[in-house]
């Protein structure tokens, strides 16, 4: 990995998203946020600039689609994240990376690799 990344984090269940931090980090990249909630994330979306989000498709019952749809108009690469039995995203985030859980090392790593590889160069 050459360039590290500033990434934010939409994850509802606090182990899960440590243990995502401690993958980013060992990884060389950084922790923008760790948000819980869509009205967190989306607040984060319109916070501080970062490069790739992680997000989580459930938040506690709550699908995370409004920040999809703000990242996107943000041109802000991002990973979808499911724990498996959730329907499918829409239409318009089909092609989009989806990583399912538990997270490994060996599998969220080349997911990130691969969404970072779209986001701008950092100046």
């Amino acid at each position: 990995m050459s360039v590290s990344r500033c990434i934010l984090i939409v994850e509802d269940e606090p182990l899960i998203s440590m243990m995502l931090e401690d993958f980013v980090q060992s990884l060389g990249h950084s922790v923008a946020a760790i948000c819980e909630s869509v009205d967190e994330a989306l607040k984060a979306v319109d916070g501080d600039p970062f490069d790739l989000a992680i997000l989580d498709v459930n938040l506690k019952g709550e699908s995370v689609w409004p920040v999809a749809r703000a990242l996107r108009e943000r041109s802000v690469p991002f990973i979808l994240a499911s724990g498996g039995h959730v329907d499918p995203p829409p239409q318009e985030f089909a092609g989009v990376p989806m990583i399912d859980k538990p997270y490994t090392l060996d599998r969220i790593k080349p997911v990130i690799e691969g969404a970072a590889a779209v986001a701008p160069e950092k100046e």
